[in-house]
């Protein structure tokens, strides 16, 4: 079992060529994440996730707000927020949620993913491309990073 794994191990995980490995790491990444503030952390993003699901998404602010204030440190908390501006279409505000995560957490994957979706949802290909690279730095085998990235290069022309 990997529960105590190190995180600089899971990081060359993500860059290995097994397919197992990687969505080991990944998946492991994502519970270090989602756990950095224990059960209580944990229990409310879940609360989060659900109000998103049945698309609260009012609640699901309001929730996340309280999280922030309380631990400002907790990037998965940042990110969930990132997520529901994204959902709810508010791009330029979620660019500034995802650099934030990406300040606490620079490896997050799904951070640099969402700033990239960001950009390309206003049109700003470039630096799409940039955040897709800085994906890829962290989990070059991402297909739907390679795809995006040359979705945003084919903008360009």
């Amino acid at each position: 079992m990997m529960n105590k794994m190190p995180v600089t191990l899971l990081l060359q995980d993500l860059k290995h060529t097994d397919e197992t490995v990687r969505d080991r790491a990944t998946r492991e990444l994502w519970r270090l994440w989602f756990e950095q503030k224990g059960s209580t952390g944990l229990a409310l993003l879940r609360r989060v996730q659900f109000l998103l699901e049945l698309g609260d998404f009012d609640k699901a602010d309001e929730l996340l707000e309280l999280m922030l204030e309380q631990q400002p440190d907790f990037a998965e908390a940042w990110n969930r927020r990132a997520v529901l501006y994204y959902v709810q279409e508010k791009y330029t505000e979620a660019i500034a949620l995802c650099e934030r995560v990406i300040q606490l957490n620079p490896i997050h994957f799904g951070a640099l993913h969402g700033l990239g979706l960001c950009h390309m949802a206003l049109g700003q290909y470039r630096n799409a491309i940039a955040a897709f690279h800085q994906a890829l730095a962290v989990q070059p085998y991402s297909v739907e990073n390679q795809r995006l990235l040359l979705e945003c290069l084919l903008k360009l022309n």
